[in-house]
């Protein structure tokens, strides 16, 4: 058929034609796709606002329920029951069945129902059993309350939506797949949605965040209430063993500890991360261990599992149900409220219906009563014909039956007549009167119910809570996490060649000069003589521009690293200085770092990335009536601009050469940084605890309580241990003081140290199994309080104060120390210190990097590099 062939009659799929109908392909197709899509949306795909169940899950729920009789069923048979109701194969119910049980909610499972957290599947249908729990039992079935529709066959009745009285939808989650449309709503912990059941049942506010089967820890602020276009940042746990080990003891939901794995060893032949050994000890908890190479940062290789690998997964929810036959998209906390009015609902109507058949108890024991105490069974024995017999019994009641509820009919009287004559014979008025009586209690309780409808939720949510809610506590941990720039974790497993004089950079040019090295996900940033600035993306060749004076691993919005550059402004022009840093580009475009003039020439170029100024010894050629030929150039007298400022004027003459006089110290403002306890994070935010002012060779002390003290470089991408006890500006001529009990001598033990090698992470206390430490202090004179244990028939021995100062002498960090007491002491407590004035060494003026930036500088917070400044270069 021809591309541009347009059927005439696509808009009428039918029409007459010599007395014949003929139905065009097109629109049965556009009929049938319809039928298609709606009916794998209603039938299939999508949960039922009302009962949270898709028509599958309805169905095994209700075949469960025909066939329960206390004890557990083979689900093959389970199985072949719902095929009863379900249209579809056998596979498809066994499946959904399995995914039910292994919720652990509705389904008492017996057998091999497989490991969601290591993915085994289940064993085969006729091998495993399963029963309705007690609480599915409770929840889920009300048969007088419940609407029945016939099955697919017509041979049986099914529920058109079970009477749940619980928020079932939100607390198994639920994802499916449509024609046009999905859904995806994430499992919520049970008593959390109980507690939001009875916050709106008494109209408060609530919010609710999903808990996962699986733990782990997970950021919710971008949640969205669960609506279309939300995301949730799911992490593993993963901690460090020991310095070469990691563990991680829970995932990610939607993972598997072998998908897991297998994206971890696919990182790693990426060379994203390096791993030297992964054992999977995964059995009813999770246990991976992650041995690393020797030499390898535990803390960067953390924050690599989480870039790299499916430590950390992203889950979009979107909550779309059906309701009223229409898809409906909705919000979770929509999702509460629905289903809590409609549990309050369902509890009025099971109410009304107890409220009528209490009063039908009543009404007939009333009857009865009356019946046997009148002796009106003695009216009807001269009755020939059942009508005279029904008047009689009637003409007998009506003097009694004023107070009655409701007149009498005809099934009360035929119900009397059907009264055996041993029961009339043993009638006991008393006993009568009394089960009246109850009877009208039990009436004068529902009724109050009724009334008070609200209450009485209030009350069933909470019985279920303490019946069922043991156990079902918070799995998933909440957490705020910080964005890991895959630049500052990745493995630099590739190395950087540059060929200076022909201008090309590359991993392929092994034969050049060695610069760094780096990733496959890197920018590196490139100056060349004629001051010219390029910043490209890592390749295995690229050409830059002949002459190129410095190349590195360039870092996004890094205000800290600062060029300092000396050029002349086209041939034979005035010299320039300037100091910039580069915050942002564009990649693979050039930029004139010079007023860019035809021969403009870089004299001398620096790179600092602590913003180091050096001073530098300019000397002039001698032409003309040049007097001064030498004089000195100091770079913290200029400002630091935006990368386009021209510079200020260093002379008119000619500059025979440049040479470096004196190495610079940085101009910049020390960096304030904060450690967050929420995210166990640093930051320069403001957020948490106030560490210190920090220049670029400043760094942190970390003391465990294993008993290990180490000093760290303080960057935003360390990782912190949760036994870490001591975090703070590390100052080298502070001692830190420690009291611990041997565990090989058994007695308390005190030393005094000083951090002998910063680079190095060392134990202070022995390594025996019993060996604690007790207290750690890095006050300068610190004094601590003994309090003892009271001895048997002695009194109570008073505190004893002790000052550490005087108790022990500084020594190195290996040495034992002084016996500090020989017996278990109840308490050590740290007291207030002695008085001390620390010493504070006079201080360089600096620049405050606020002020020193052109308005043309992004203002970002950014990581501090540490190491000595590039030595300048003369051209």
């Amino acid at each position: 058929m021809s591309e541009n062939y347009e059927d005439p009659n696509l808009d009428n799929p039918e029409e007459e034609h010599s007395g014949e109908t003929i139905t065009r392909v097109t629109g049965m197709f556009k009929d049938w796709f319809l039928d298609y899509a709606s009916y794998v949306i209603l039938e299939r795909a999508v949960p039922a606002i009302e009962d949270g169940f898709k028509p599958v899950q309805r169905r095994i729920m209700h075949s469960m329920k025909d066939l329960d009789d206390g004890r557990y069923n083979k689900v093959a048979n389970i199985v072949g029951h719902t095929m009863q109701y379900h249209p579809h194969g056998d596979a498809s119910i066994a499946d959904a069945m399995v995914q039910m049980g292994q919720k652990d909610l509705l389904i008492d499972t017996q057998g091999n129902w497989g490991n969601t957290l290591t993915g085994d599947s289940a064993a085969a249908s006729r091998y495993i059993e399963a029963r309705l729990s007690k609480f599915a039992l409770e929840v889920l079935f009300s048969p007088k309350i419940t609407e029945w529709q016939s099955s697919y066959d017509g041979r049986r009745k099914e529920p058109i939506n079970l009477p749940v009285k619980f928020p079932l939808l939100l607390a198994q989650g639920a994802e499916g797949i449509a024609v046009g449309l999905s859904t995806k709503v994430l499992p919520h912990n049970f008593n959390e949605l109980i507690d939001g059941s009875i916050k709106h049942l008494q109209g408060k506010k609530f919010t609710l965040l999903p808990d996962f089967p699986s733990a782990g820890e997970a950021d919710f602020s971008d949640y969205k209430d669960g609506k279309r276009g939300g995301r949730v940042r799911v992490r593993a746990k993963i901690s460090q063993l020991d310095k070469n080990t990691l563990v991680i003891t829970e995932i990610p939901f939607s993972t598997t500890t072998t998908s897991l794995i297998d994206s971890i060893l696919k990182a790693n032949d990426k060379g994203k991360i390096k791993v030297k050994k992964i054992e999977d000890n995964t059995s009813s908890e999770v246990e991976i261990l992650v041995h690393l190479p020797a030499g390898l940062s535990p803390d960067k290789t953390i924050g690599a599992l989480y870039a790299f690998t499916n430590c950390e997964v992203s889950i979009s929810p979107l909550g779309c149900v059906i309701e009223d036959n229409k898809p409906l998209f909705v919000g979770v906390t929509e999702m509460l409220r629905i289903s809590t009015d409609r549990t309050k609902d369902l509890l009025r109507q099971e109410l009304e219906i107890q409220l009528q058949e209490l009063e039908n108890q009543w009404h007939y024991a009333s009857l009865e009563r009356i019946f046997i105490e009148n002796r009106i069974y003695r009216d009807i024995e001269e009755e020939t014909t059942w009508e005279g017999v029904l008047n009689a019994i009637d003409e007998g009641l009506k003097p009694h039956i004023a107070h009655l509820k409701r007149p009498v009919i005809e099934e009360d009287l035929v119900r009397l007549t059907e009264i055996r004559i041993k029961r009339i014979s043993k009638f006991d008025i008393d006993k009568a009167q009394q089960k009246i009586e109850a009877l009208e209690d039990e009436i004068a309780a529902v009724k109050h119910h009724l009334a008070n409808l609200t209450d009485f939720a209030i009350a069933y949510f909470k019985r279920l809570k303490k019946e069922y809610g043991a156990g079902r506590e918070r799995k998933t941990e909440i957490k705020l996490f910080d964005d890991i720039e895959a630049s500052k974790v990745i493995i630099r497993n590739t190395k950087l060649y540059v060929n200076r004089k022909e201008g090309f950079i590359g991993t392929s040019l092994k034969k050049d000069e060695y610069v760094t090295d780096c990733a496959d996900i890197d920018d590196i940033i490139v100056f060349t003589k004629e001051g010219n600035m390029m910043v490209t993306k890592v390749d295995s060749k690229t050409f830059i521009g002949k002459d190129i004076i410095h190349v590195a691993v360039y870092k996004k919005k890094d205000k800290r690293t600062i060029y300092n550059m000396i050029y002349r402004d086209g041939k034979g022009g005035a010299t320039y200085v300037k100091r910039f840093n580069v915050t942002s580009t564009t990649r693979d475009r050039e930029y004139p770092m010079t007023k860019g003039k035809k021969g403009s020439q870089v004299l001398y170029f620096s790179a600092n990335p602590n913003g180091e100024a050096e001073v530098v010894s300019v000397y002039l050629r001698s032409v003309g009536n040049v007097k001064k030929l030498k004089f000195d150039l100091d770079f913290s007298d200029i400002l630091i601009k935006g990368r386009n400022a021209n510079g200020n004027l260093v002379t008119k003459h000619s500059v025979k050469t440049i040479d470096l006089k004196e190495k610079g110290v940085s101009t910049l403002k020390p960096r304030k940084i904060w450690f967050d306890d929420t995210v166990q994070r640093l930051n320069v935010d403001g957020r948490g605890e106030l560490l210190g002012e920090f220049k670029g060779e400043d760094r942190l002390l970390i003391i465990t309580q294993e008993g290990i003290a180490k000093t760290i470089t303080p960057e935003l991408t360390t990782r912190f241990d949760d036994k870490m006890i001591v975090l703070e500006k590390w100052i080298p001529e502070k001692p830190i003081s420690a009291i611990y009990w041997d565990g090989n001598r058994a007695r308390y033990y005190v030393k005094r140290f000083l951090i002998e090698n910063p680079e190095k992470e060392e134990f202070f206390v022995s390594d025996h199994a019993d060996t604690q430490l007790e207290l750690i202090s890095t006050q300068y004179r610190p004094v601590v309080e003994m309090v003892f244990y009271k001895e048997r028939n002695k009194d109570q021995k008073p505190n004893e104060p002790v000052d550490i100062e005087e108790f022990i002498a500084v020594k190195g960090i290996n040495a034992l120390g002084n016996q500090f007491y020989t017996e278990k002491l109840k308490q050590i407590n740290l007291l207030d210190p002695l008085p001390y004035e620390e010493e504070v060494p006079e201080e360089s003026e600096t620049t405050d990097e606020s002020t020193s930036h052109s308005e043309s500088s992004s203002s970002h917070d950014t990581d501090e590099d540490t190491g000595d400044a590039t030595q300048g270069s003369l051209f």
